[in-house]
């Protein structure tokens, strides 16, 4: 390249990182934002769940695994847009509103399980729960319950805890003991080799600007000491193998 072509190249880049910030983070980055908090249009593949191309191949390969040991792994939530969170977000802030919690006491109870729209896993395609439906699939499917000692699911977690890291799936939410954030949640697991590049990436992101621009259900409430809390332990206080 050419001294003059080189200097106009360089100009034109810096002017555009001026006029638009972001785009200095798509230039950066694999992976464009809208994608990491759920408002892209990632390429997704699967037949009853939706996961990139590498986590899927890998998926139906645990899933012919389990079989053969007489499991039949279901999966009862995978991809979830931006979108269909938001859904999720607002049906629970309704009902527990409706009950007489307060909007503070709403958001804790939420977040006990459910990401706030623009922060969950489940945008990436990375991310799946899954369950064992070889007796059927109860009514409370992702209950802790079934897969503690004595549950109906209980022989698959712990074939799930010797072999889903064999083939990339490591478990998010764990049991151990003084992990704060979101409640251990067996059901649910990652593939570990894309999701820990787009953690890196998201972990960039200005997480408060987006929670109180995006104007959620009660993000009113949403003050600058819970947004700091809510990424330190929500986001990042997870099985620390998933960790950048």
């Amino acid at each position: 390249m050419h001294r003059r072509d080189f200097i106009k190249k360089t100009t034109l880049m810096g002017g555009l990182l001026i006029l638009n910030p972001k785009f200095h983070f798509e230039l950066m980055n694999e992976f464009p934002e809208e994608e990491l908090i759920g408002k892209g249009k990632p390429a997704l593949y699967g037949e009853g769940f939706k996961l990139r191309e590498e986590a899927r191949l890998q998926f139906n390969l645990i899933r012919k695994a389990a079989k053969e040991k007489g499991f039949n792994m279901h999966v009862i939530s995978s991809y979830r847009s931006y979108t269909h969170q938001n859904g999720i977000w607002e049906r629970k802030y309704k009902s527990f509103r409706s009950q007489g919690f307060s909007h503070q006491k709403t958001i804790e109870k939420i977040i006990q399980y459910s990401t706030i729209p623009g922060t969950s896993r489940h945008h990436w395609g990375t991310d799946l729960d899954i369950i064992d439906s070889t007796r059927g699939i109860p009514s409370n499917p992702l209950s802790e319950v079934h897969f503690n000692e004595g549950g109906r699911m209980r022989k698959f977690k712990i074939w799930l805890d010797e072999n889903s890291e064999k083939f990339g799936f490591h478990l998010v939410y764990t049991n151990t003991p003084g992990r704060k954030g979101f409640a251990y949640e067996p059901w649910h697991f990652s593939y570990k080799p894309i999701s820990i590049r787009m953690l890196k990436e998201y972990k960039e992101l200005d997480i408060k600007k987006l929670l109180q621009t995006n104007k959620l259900m009660g993000s009113e409430h949403f003050t600058d000491e819970f947004i700091e809390r809510y990424k330190r332990e929500n986001i990042l206080d997870i099985n620390p193998d998933l960790l950048p």
